[in-house]
Parts: C-alpha cells; sequence; structure tokens
C-alpha cells in the first residue's frame, strides 16, 4: 500500500504511540489528522512539527459520538478521503489487581468508554468514508495486557480483550474494502501509565527474553507495517512486547 497524498487520522496522537504513528505516516507522504481528547496544545504542536503539509489536529473525544461524526464529516468535507484509521486514544490508572474495592464501578466505566466504545464509535463513524478507498485500514492500539491478564489494572485488560475481539469481528464485516489489525505493545515508556515510573518499565522489561523497554517508534513501525506491508493480513493480533508473554 503506497501512501502518497493518502489521508490517516490517528487518535489519541498528542503524545507517545500516536504522535510517533503519526510523525511514520507524515514521513510516508499521507495527510495526518491528529486527534486528541484534552490535551489540545500538544496536538497542535505535533500537526505543526509533521513533514510534509495538509495536516491538522481535531478534537475527539471517546465519549461524545456525535463529535466523532462531525470530525468524519469535516475529513470528508476537507480531504475527501480517508485511507487509515489508526485508534491509539486510551485510558487507564494504576490500581493493584488485588485491591478490587480501588476499582471503582466509576473508573471501570470510564476505562470501557476510553477503550472501547470509543474506538468502535470512531470506527463506525469513518467506515463509509473509508469503504470509498482503494485500499483501507484500521489499527485498534491494543496490549499484551489482553492476553496476560496482567497490566496497569484488570479493567484495562479486559477492555484490551474486548478491542482485540472487535478486531476480528469488524475484519469479517468490513472486508474486502477494510483490513482491521490489532497491535499489541508491551510496556512502552511514554508516560501513558500516571504513576509508572521509568525504573519500573525497565524491571518489567528485564523480565523479557530481549530484555529491553519497548520504544513508541518500534510500535509505530509496526502500525506501519500492518498498513502497507500485510496486505494480506486483516483480523490479527501482532505483538509488539519483547517477548514479554512467553513468560
Amino acid at each position: 500500500m503506497k501512501l502518497q497524498g493518502k489521508v490517516a487520522v490517528i487518535t489519541g496522537a498528542s503524545g507517545g504511540i500516536g504522535s510517533a504513528t503519526a510523525h511514520r505516516f507524515a514521513e510516508a507522504g499521507c495527510r495526518v489528522v491528529v486527534g486528541y481528547n484534552s490535551r489540545g496544545r500538544e496536538a497542535e504542536k505535533v500537526a505543526a512539527g509533521l513533514p510534509g503539509s495538509g495536516h491538522r489536529a481535531a478534537h475527539m473525544p471517546m465519549e461524545d459520538t456525535a463529535v466523532l461524526r462531525q470530525v468524519a464529516a469535516m475529513v470528508e468535507r476537507e480531504y475527501g478521503r480517508c485511507d487509515v484509521l489508526v485508534n491509539s486514544a486510551g485510558f487507564t490508572r494504576m490500581i493493584a489487581h488485588a485491591d478490587l474495592e480501588a476499582l471503582t464501578d466509576q473508573l471501570i466505566d470510564a476505562i470501557f468508554v476510553a477503550n472501547v466504545r470509543g474506538p468502535f464509535a470512531t470506527i463506525r463513524a469513518f467506515a463509509p468514508l473509508m469503504k470509498r478507498s482503494d485500499e483501507a485500514a484500521i489499527v485498534n492500539i491494543s496490549s499484551g495486557a489482553a492476553l496476560s491478564g496482567g497490566g496497569s489494572n484488570i479493567a484495562y485488560g479486559a477492555s484490551k480483550a474486548a478491542i482485540d475481539a472487535m478486531t476480528k469481528s469488524l475484519a469479517r464485516v468490513l472486508g474486502p474494502n477494510i483490513r482491521v489489525v490489532s497491535v499489541s505493545p508491551g510496556a512502552v515508556d511514554t508516560g501513558f501509565v500516571p504513576g509508572r515510573t521509568t525504573e519500573m518499565v525497565e524491571r518489567a522489561a528485564q523480565r523479557t527474553p530481549l530484555k529491553r523497554v519497548v520504544q513508541a517508534d518500534e510500535v509505530a513501525q509496526t502500525v506501519m507495517a500492518a498498513v502497507t506491508l500485510m496486505t494480506a493480513t486483516t483480523g490479527s493480533i501482532l505483538l509488539v512486547e519483547a517477548g514479554s508473554l512467553l513468560g
């Protein structure tokens, strides 16, 4: 899949994995819509710093389906197409798995809205436009926690397992026009998890076969490979976790 002149929409692109992915797609010739929730200033900086032209930031709150549909309409109006959608937006908090009381109903709801309902609503909003592309791809950023039952808290791992199941379901119903893939990183030192320090990530990395921390750009490269090289792949889960799931 050639990306020159195509359009990529990336949610949660104000920092970390989303920002690295935005840079990769812009370098490949895409016009990039940098989606954000609350970090508008950071998203504007990311969009302004991308190579090439035609990039912009867009407010894409995962809890607001109406706004997501408005953004899809804006992309259609301003760009006339959407070839790639990367669902990188997410939310979590550090809660010890054994502390069941700390995982409140409110926190569970917030995690599932951001990590499951929001990505689904985003795909639902953009699917009609993406179906017009000659070759379109959706990449959902999942987590190794979906397979290990680990992660920052129990609800987070469950939400990412839901994303993986949704990836398979959507791959069936959106093909052949649109491919859908999950990319599942291990612990990436991006500041995504409040309270998780660099030292904690490095200790976890030493327990993996590769004994190193996965970098945000390595996740972005995997997203790029899923879109541009793995053109016969859909419904799959691609791991980028230094072998942490090997135990």
